[in-house]
């Protein structure tokens, strides 16, 4: 007997994320179909995913950008239904044809439709770290008291999550988050200051977004992701490591009490986890080329260099402080990210308005999503008006 197509919505589908997820769905066109794609504004590429995979339903939140959508789709896809900002986002993850969402907005933007999947007990594959990094404690307690199963999307922690193999942390000792070093790994650290936006987009392994790309290139990503990993796996911050590994073989590795050590390896293509999350606890093709140990033959580690990446002790400083500490961090970053693309701050100057951010605004409770967003917007007022780069 052939069991029935899960229905998936997607957020945030004209990203990286999105992208890649489409394309292993198109694989297995009878094991997935597509329910909903959303978007901000980045209308012709939606729409040709949605000529493409023909979903229901279609979002953008940017409310010009959807009418404009609406008006082509009225014309040229007679059936889909386009909805608008954020309570269109709403409306789609908690559809009941939806069984899984896929949550890939990138920042605190994702936050209320994640929350809202969660919510409607959705399988989540957790793309948006920020929904944990902002609300880690909230998040996770709502998944559990609707009966949300959540299953992680980013590389490290899926690759901590198929070491764990249905296990739980008990006899964990640590794991390590496996990190490239960025672009700036070697480069004299009297340079960073000078670094242009392009040369901190080039990653020299993975293909991102602008604002991850930025985030790895700072190592801000992984202290997110250290957070986020304390969330996931119920595991104090001690018992969380970063390790610089060059060459993005190993994903992630884990730790046990019995000192043995597993790791998951593969070719750094986001397709592997993305799959790996579709098709949980199955596994099925993702397109992806087999690692060839005879090409890839030097995998190496080192420590991360504190002082070329403050932001790595930045995270496990908000981490630690615990309330809407991290919220404060992941709004900070945003902002400081933003002003360094469009060229108003240096390179340096991001870690050094983190840091003001989280020592001027005060962290409180997190135990509900008004205090979150509350402190996330005070940190992004201050981080914005702090001082330009001459």
């Amino acid at each position: 007997m052939t069991s029935p197509r899960q229905g998936i919505t997607i957020l945030g589908a004209t990203g990286s994320i999105g992208i890649n997820t489409l394309d292993v769905i198109s694989r297995h066109p009878n094991r997935f179909q597509v329910i909903a794609l959303t978007a901000h504004n980045s209308e012709e590429r939606l729409f040709q995913q949605c000529l493409a995979f023909r979903p229901k339903y279609a979002v953008l939140t940017d409310l010009i950008a959807a009418e404009r959508f609406s008006t082509r789709a009225r014309i040229e896809l007679p059936e889909l239904i386009v909805l608008a900002g954020e309570s269109g986002l709403n409306t789609v993850v908690t559809l009941p044809e939806v069984n899984q969402v896929m949550a890939a907005i990138v920042g605190a933007a994702g936050l209320n439709s994640t929350f809202a999947a969660v919510r409607a007990g959705k399988r989540v594959l957790l793309a948006n770290k920020e929904s944990l990094v902002m609300a880690g404690k909230l998040f996770i307690d709502t998944a559990r008291n609707c009966n949300s199963q959540i299953v992680p999307v980013d590389s490290e922690h899926n690759a901590i999550f198929q070491c764990l193999n249905y296990d739980n942390t008990r006899f964990v000792r640590r794991i390590l988050l496996t990190a490239s070093g960025g672009p700036f790994r070697t480069l004299p650290i009297s340079q960073l200051e000078s670094v242009t936006p392009e040369q901190a987009l080039a990653h020299p392994t993975w293909i991102m977004g602008k604002k991850i790309s930025i985030d790895s290139a700072t190592m801000m990503n992984k202290g997110l992701e250290v957070i986020e990993a304390h969330w996931l796996f119920d595991l104090p911050s001690e018992r969380i490591e970063v390790l610089i590994h060059p060459q993005s073989i190993v994903h992630s590795l884990v730790e046990y009490e019995d000192r043995s050590v597993l790791a998951q390896l593969g070719n750094p293509d986001m397709r592997t986890p993305i799959s790996y999350a579709l098709s949980w606890p199955e596994r099925i093709a993702s397109g992806v080329s087999s690692l060839d140990f005879c090409i890839n033959r030097t995998l190496s580690f080192e420590p991360v260099d504190r002082v070329r990446f403050p932001c790595v002790d930045l995270a496990y400083q908000a981490l630690n402080c615990g309330g809407t500490a991290s919220a404060i961090l992941n709004a900070a970053n945003e902002i400081a990210v933003q002003n360094f693309l469009n060229r108003r701050i240096r390179f340096t100057d991001i870690h050094q308005i983190i840091e003001a951010t989280l020592a001027a605004i005060p962290a409180q409770g997190a135990d509900n999503l008004d205090a979150i967003f509350a402190a996330d917007i005070a940190a992004r007022e201050f981080a914005q008006h702090l001082g330009v780069s001459t």
